[in-house]
């Protein structure tokens, strides 16, 4: 099955933010050799990080969605980064990176796994583990989460309100 690309236009069946081609690119220059496996494998892996996306910053994104079909969460409208606005009909780099980031993990863990209680204490032979009770249980993926900050509401600068 074909991998269906956002192209920027909300794409009602669109699957992934980025492409194997883009994918391959990306994980060449940056060296990871990990990123290795058949056309329909690496698919699937981009299938699971657009959808690991969409269920942890669906509702965080900033702006709206360009339209009410569009499969995935960008392209968006009134978005603005760094002072300048992102084009409603684009997927911006660090959205498409942040995937293909992802899609490297996806093809040896589950991103997203179900969460068990906490172990509060294991004793194996002479070791033994405790962890903290407040300690998150779900696996967090900092650097993905730091490169979206700035399309993420309640990140970034604050600004300054003047009444006029």
């Amino acid at each position: 099955m074909t991998l269906v690309v956002e192209d920027g236009s909300g794409l009602t069946t669109a699957e992934s933010y980025a492409s194997v081609a883009a994918a391959d690119a990306r994980h060449s220059a940056l060296g990871n050799s990990a990123w290795t496996g058949t056309e329909a494998v690496k698919e699937a892996a981009l299938r699971r990080a657009t959808a690991f996306m969409e269920q942890r910053f669906r509702s965080n994104w900033r702006g709206t969605r360009l339209t009410r079909a569009q499969a995935l969460s960008w392209p968006r409208y009134a978005v603005e980064v760094e002072g300048w606005c992102v084009a409603s009909n684009e997927v911006p780099a660090d959205v498409v990176n942040a995937c293909i980031d992802l899609a490297l993990r996806a093809l040896t863990e589950d991103l997203n796994p179900d969460i068990e209680r906490a172990v509060i204490r294991e004793k194996v032979g002479p070791l033994e583990i405790e962890y903290s009770a407040h300690s998150p249980q779900a696996k967090r993926y900092s650097a993905v989460t730091q490169a979206l900050a700035p399309y993420l509401m309640g990140s970034g600068a604050n600004r300054f309100v003047v009444r006029a």
